[in-house]
């Protein structure tokens, strides 16, 4: 992984040691790239919150299709156009939106290059660019790979989400399912798990013969207890999950002959294949991120590291203990803007506090959660005891459709904050 000279690092760090910066003509530019939950967040946060910032929006997409409820997409209970979000909202408070794709951030001339042939000037910069996936850490997976064992796990215009969603209708009853699930730190740690859950949900309605084959590369997961609970309540024995000890790390794949071949040479021919690569910060992001390919950040700015002034949010960056999830991209990318306006003034940043809320859900009217608060400590960032937890064990039938109640009203409600 590439980093940034260290003669660029000192003459950014230089740039901004600089007296806050009091612009005598027009308004101090705040460039947000990526427009996810943490850039489109950021966005609208800055412009409601801070209407003095003269406010760029960079996204390739013209629409955004989220990550979050696409896994009800491919159990047929919502369809691609209920989770696609226009900036139109942005732009009507006051958001510039620029549709192109940046391609490098200079933080000592605080400039960021599009693809178009244009550059952007700032002041502050706040990069939301998401993740890349690490084409070849699975020998034989690549973006031609991905065509037939697709990983719909980035968002775009819903291409990956709809491939997946034909081949589980195309396949014959009977089939096999097979879902390859990285190591962490990955994006949405429990989504591959509400993914399996979907695709049973599905299969249960459409293919009750067929069976899911979930090969994990890691020994447990988020809500696991939770997930097996209802695995088991909903689904019987649909669905069998191997963990890394029992060989379950997928190393290689044949997309022309539908194989997973796991870590000890164990060869499982599936009718339909999902797999999740290992991933790392966005391209954009890469100068600054460390050897682990994530982008290490001051935990109450979310300023990289190696970049004063660049304040990198949502899953690009190593946030740990919280996790990649869009409700953490949402809370991190509003502190992020309030470090950013505080420091244009000369003023301290305020002492944050981080929340992440995750729902999953694992069957109709089904679904389960995690919450957890956060604040900065002198290690770091770490998880506010007694704070947050996850829902209660149990055969609880209206806990569980509450729950999913809940987790529709969060989607309407982050989207809305996002976008509207």
């Amino acid at each position: 992984m590439t980093t940034l000279p260290r003669r660029a690092v000192l003459a950014a760090a230089g740039a901004l040691a600089l007296p806050a910066i009091a612009r005598a003509q027009g308004a101090a530019r705040l460039v947000v790239v990526g427009g996810g939950f943490g850039g489109a967040s950021a966005a609208s946060f800055a412009r409601r919150r801070f209407p003095w910032l003269d406010v760029t929006l960079v996204e390739p997409q013209r629409a955004f299709v989220t990550c979050p409820y696409g896994n009800l997409v491919l159990a047929g209970e919502r369809r691609i156009e209920q989770i696609t979000h226009s900036y139109e909202g942005l732009r009507a408070r006051g958001v510039r939106v620029v549709h192109d794709r940046a391609l490098a951030v200079d933080p000592a001339a605080r400039t960021v290059r599009l693809a178009g042939g244009d550059t952007l000037s700032y002041d502050r910069v706040i990069l939301s660019p998401g993740i890349a996936l690490r084409w070849g850490a699975i020998q034989g997976y690549d973006e031609a790979a991905a065509a037939r064992m697709p990983h719909a796990w980035l968002p775009g215009d819903g291409t990956q989400t709809r491939t997946l969603r034909r081949m589980l209708e195309e396949m014959p009853d009977g089939g096999v399912v097979g879902i390859a699930i990285p190591d962490n730190p990955f994006r949405c740690p429990p989504g591959p798990y509400e993914r399996i859950s979907m695709i049973a949900h599905y299969l249960k309605r459409h293919k009750p013969r067929s069976k899911i084959l979930a090969l994990d590369a890691k020994e447990g997961f988020s809500k696991q207890p939770l997930f097996q609970d209802g695995w088991r309540a909903l689904y019987g024995e649909m669905i069998e999950w191997v963990p890394a000890s029992r060989d379950g790390k997928v190393t290689r794949v044949d997309p022309a002959g539908m194989v997973l071949e796991t870590e000890f040479g164990t060869r499982h021919r599936v009718a339909v294949a999902n797999v999740i690569p290992p991933q790392r910060a966005a391209d954009i992001a890469a100068p600054f991120a460390a050897a682990n390919g994530w982008v290490d950040v001051d935990p109450t700015t979310f300023e990289a590291r190696l970049a004063p002034g660049v304040h990198v949010v949502g899953d690009a960056n190593n946030g740990a203990p919280m996790p990649k999830s869009g409700y953490v991209a949402n809370s991190t990318a509003k502190q992020a803007v309030a470090s950013a306006a505080a420091l244009l003034r000369g003023e301290a940043p305020p002492e944050p506090v981080y929340f992440n809320t995750c729902y999953s859900h694992v069957g109709q009217d089904y679904a389960i959660s995690v919450v957890g608060v956060f604040r900065v400590g002198p290690r770091g960032i770490a998880e506010v005891p007694g704070a947050g937890g996850v829902s209660p064990r149990g055969d609880l039938p209206e806990q569980r459709r509450l729950e999913a109640l809940h987790a529709d009203s969060w989607y309407d409600s982050i989207t809305r904050d996002m976008f509207a």
